[in-house]
């Protein structure tokens, strides 16, 4: 969600992600733990190491600033993101379901790591992550993987967008060089405790945090415009303007002392060492408040990295394994936190940059991680000079281009349910809290697709003209064609039935019904119960599949076939021929019925 690359083409990628090269093929069951990195290395060679070491190194560089930038605006120390980019970056590649992603720390994380820090402190974040882990195995061994496709592109964008505007908000401290001891986690909050310390503005760290954001902008827009003009700027190109940025703005800040706050001022530096294992204090009277923020971390970091996933396939002509990936991305998750890390996901712009730069397999991402290591082993001691507003410009950078803010412009062309969902997560998300956006996103999900379903549902009487067999006998039969889905949210088709029920016989044609559940099975026992009140006939043709499994493990397949076993036929056509051919014997039996007492 961190880059350029990031939310530009979301709708398209997740309505077609392009001609789909074949799974490979599996000779275990689908539900195994089996990393993609086992079918990648078939054929593995040196031709493709190279490539895949190129798009290691560059991978690494883009997300050294990164890491960095997302843990401190996390409320967490640098090193946090690093170490985050080091274990879960290589556990993620290793073990997860796609050849190319990229998995780290990731700017969706940022607004609900900061309020677990704020709220509970770094140990119950620990727990958090962890837990969040748990789950996300759980959900990719219980194979839920493709049901985050079930979460409405408007949901997606509404949160993606508040959260963007929540992190470009938090970064104005550091951006203008504000002097605040300690940043609130809300959204009026911050905004009091900018303007109360607007006094305290910095020009220095303007300067550095305009310079570097013109440097960052301007790097990958202007430079290849400049083609032949100017040697080397196709290649130039392909380094990214964040770690140049980085790199000018921390040489200026060192040669010439600018009065700005630096990572080593702050934090003290980096340790120039590997993360030791940290077990945090547990204590059942703050970890059960962690429920809520545990199921936000692990549905975010789910949405994230299957998203990415998509978008991934849609450029290598490839299908990853989305169970796989949200198990590795459980084990990441569950293991990271323990050696200082936070939350990780798959990220959509380091995917997309490993892509571009020619990776074919999961040995890149592995790279970019051992390349991260080695950075943190040799050059720890540079990263003090580091000027923070330089980091601020970065996630200035990213928060604008991880949302989608052209949606804003098109929501009048959408539908008012669409419109409502969108505005309404983009409100709950900046103005209140990310957990009570995802908790309503979900429920708004939820609702929205019942509401779909059931409008999709529908059910046609069927007149002469459509079937012939029906003439001059409409007054006594009605034929109706259900179509759909008969469950809880759509029962109101056989319901409206009880109303009008015809004198003789009643036709239902259930070939069109895809799906019952246990209330429009009882709905449809309550029809069979009015039939037989009314003396009305009741016929049904088309069961096939998952509805005639249910009529007949309910028990209404029997009740059906109760009193004639024609009452259940293969198809309308049959259906109808059985209907019209009982009319006769039951007038006969009527219109006897009728002459005995004219006898008496």
């Amino acid at each position: 969600m961190e880059g350029v690359h990031s939310r530009m083409n979301l709708r398209k990628s997740l309505q077609s992600v392009g001609p789909l090269a074949p799974p490979a093929p599996a000779a275990m069951p689908s539900w195994f733990f089996r990393p993609r990195l086992l079918d990648a290395l078939v054929g593995y060679d040196r031709a493709r190491f190279v490539k895949d070491l190129a798009a290691g190194l560059t991978v690494a560089v883009v997300a050294l600033p990164l890491a960095m930038a997302f843990a401190i605006a996390s409320g967490l120390k640098p090193e946090a993101g690093i170490f985050t980019a080091i274990i879960a970056g290589f556990l993620i590649s290793s073990l997860g379901g796609s050849r190319v992603q990229i998995g780290g720390p990731a700017g969706a994380f940022i607004v609900i790591v900061y309020g677990i820090v704020e709220r509970y402190g770094v140990g119950n974040l620990i727990i958090a992550t962890a837990l969040s882990g748990v789950l996300l195995f759980v959900m990719g061994l219980l194979r839920l993987g493709t049901l985050v496709r079930f979460i409405p592109v408007s949901v997606i964008i509404g949160f993606t967008n508040g959260i963007a505007v929540l992190i470009g908000l938090s970064q104005v401290k550091d951006f203008l060089g504000l002097t605040i001891p300690k940043m609130p986690g809300d959204f009026f909050g911050i905004l009091g405790a900018l303007w109360g310390h607007l006094h305290s503005f910095n020009p220095w760290a303007l300067g550095v945090a305009l310079a570097s954001l013109t440097i960052i902008i301007g790097w990958q827009r202007w430079l290849p415009a400049l083609g032949p003009r100017v040697q080397f700027s196709g290649r130039l190109s392909v380094v990214p303007g964040s770690i140049v940025a980085l790199v000018l703005a921390t040489a200026a800040v060192a040669l010439f002392g600018l009065p700005v706050e630096t990572i080593g001022s702050r934090f003290g530096g980096i340790p120039g060492s590997l993360p030791a294992l940290e077990w945090p204090a547990f204590s059942w009277e703050s970890a059960r408040f962690l429920l809520m923020p545990t199921i936000t971390l692990a549905l975010l970091g789910a949405i994230e990295s299957l998203l990415c996933a998509r978008v991934a396939d849609g450029m290598i002509q490839d299908r990853h394994d989305p169970n796989q990936e949200l198990m590795a991305q459980g084990v990441a998750n569950f293991v990271t936190p323990f050696f200082g890390g936070m939350p990780a996901t798959g990220t959509i712009a380091r995917t997309v940059t490993n892509v571009k730069n020619g990776a074919t397999s999961p040995v890149a991402g592995m790279v970019h991680a051992l390349v991260l290591l080695v950075v943190i082993l040799v050059a720890a001691p540079l990263a003090s000079s580091i000027p923070l507003a330089c980091l601020a410009a970065i996630l200035m950078h990213v928060a604008w281009n991880m949302g989608e803010w052209r949606e804003f412009v098109l929501l009048k062309n959408y539908r008012g349910t669409y419109r409502a969902t969108l505005l309404t997560v983009f409100f709950l998300t900046v103005v209140f809290d990310l957990t009570v956006a995802v908790e309503f996103g979900i429920l708004a999900a939820c609702v929205i697709f019942i509401y779909r379903i059931s409008s999709l549902s529908r059910s046609v009487r069927l007149s002469a003209s459509d079937r012939p067999e029906l003439a001059g006998h409409e007054e006594r039969i009605q034929a109706w064609r259900l179509y759909g889905a008969l469950f809880f949210g759509a029962t109101r088709l056989v319901e409206e039935l009880h109303d009008s029920l015809p004198p003789h016989t009643l036709v239902l044609d259930a070939k069109n019904l895809i799906y019952v559940d246990s209330t429009g099975a009882e709905a449809l026992e309550q029809l069979i119960r009015r039939c037989r009140e009314q003396r009305v006939r009741l016929i049904v043709s088309g069961l096939s599949d998952q509805p005639l499994d249910i009529v007949g493990r309910t028990g209404l397949l029997a009740q059906l076939c109760a009193l004639s076993p024609d009452d259940v036929q293969p198809d309308l056509a049959r259906a109808l021929e059985t209907a019209v051919a009982g009319i006769r014997p039951r007038t006969q039996e009527h219109g006897t019925a009728g002459a005995e007492p004219q006898s008496s």
